[in-house]
């Protein structure tokens, strides 16, 4: 069985997600190529070059683990998957790149009987990384895309903040927001105050309250396991926590049990400060 807190594992891993990020660059100055998946989404051949290095990646590194990856999710049977799971997106934020813009990240998390307990999210264009840490804890880093991971420069430990007494900062989606979740905000703002808004693609939103930039991230219309899974990772070991969406009887920890709805989850809600949990409900 993996052991997540492995350096030699943390560092091969994130090795290969460099990989797949200089891929991402590559095709992203020549020709990205977007088409539209059936579910109106869209995906281009960036995200499959950087899946592909991934997926021989991982299955040389971690023989039998099985991984899910968003643009070859259907080729995995989901009653296949056991207590180890690899939960990819080769290209988190695929409308920030076709749109010209730096906030798309490559998401790689391990989750071990339901929960993510190892995590990379790779800003290729912004050259950051950000993961769970060997031995413990989470941190950020600079690495150029493509550099192994000794290469890393300006390695910083990441925690998470309290929650202020008043004026708190919220990750919100550039693309994705919606009025369950502007409605959420509204409600934090009655008891915290002013509220502001820090807008984003991507996985780097769970990063913002990782590192203490932001405090709250609410997600609260579907999405899938591959989109946070190594946010949560990351997040969870810098202090914070993941809890089920708002409109749920009660909040509770994110489970990452693929089910009757495969692989999308009704949303979240990611805590930089556990003990606000319950805040705002």
């Amino acid at each position: 069985m993996t052991d997540p807190s492995d350096a030699a594992l943390i560092d091969d891993l994130t090795t290969i997600v460099s990989r797949a990020a200089a891929a991402v660059l590559a095709v992203r100055a020549s020709a990205l190529n977007p088409r539209t998946k059936a579910d109106q989404s869209p995906v281009t051949a960036a995200d499959d070059a950087s899946e592909a290095i991934i997926l021989e990646g991982v299955a040389r590194l971690l023989p039998g683990v099985p991984v899910i990856s968003e643009e070859a999710a259907t080729g995995t049977a989901i009653g296949s998957v056991g207590d180890d799971i690899i939960l990819v997106d080769p290209v988190d934020g695929t409308r920030e790149l076709v749109a010209g813009r730096d906030e798309f990240t490559i998401n790689l998390g391990l989750v071990r009987a339901g929960s993510p307990v190892l995590g990379i999210v790779a800003a290729p264009a912004l050259g950051l990384v950000w993961r769970t840490a060997p031995g413990g804890g989470a941190q950020r880093f600079r690495l150029a895309p493509g550099a192994a991971a000794d290469a890393a420069a300006e390695v910083a430990a990441i925690r998470t903040r309290p929650m202020p007494k008043a004026g708190i900062v919220a990750a919100v989606s550039r693309s994705h927001f919606d009025a369950a979740s502007d409605a959420f905000l509204a409600r934090l703002a009655a008891r915290f105050g002013d509220v502001t808004r820090l807008a984003s693609g991507s996985a780097i939103k769970l990063c913002r309250v990782a590192e203490g930039s932001a405090d709250v991230y609410p997600r609260l219309a579907p999405t899938h396991l591959w989109d946070v899974a190594a946010g949560h990772a990351i997040l969870a070991a810098a202090g914070g926590a993941v809890t089920t969406p708002e409109r749920s009887p009660e909040r509770s920890p994110l489970v990452y049990r693929p089910g009757a709805d495969g692989l999308r989850i009704p949303g979240f809600i990611a805590w930089g400060d556990p003990s606000a949990v319950n805040a705002a409900r």
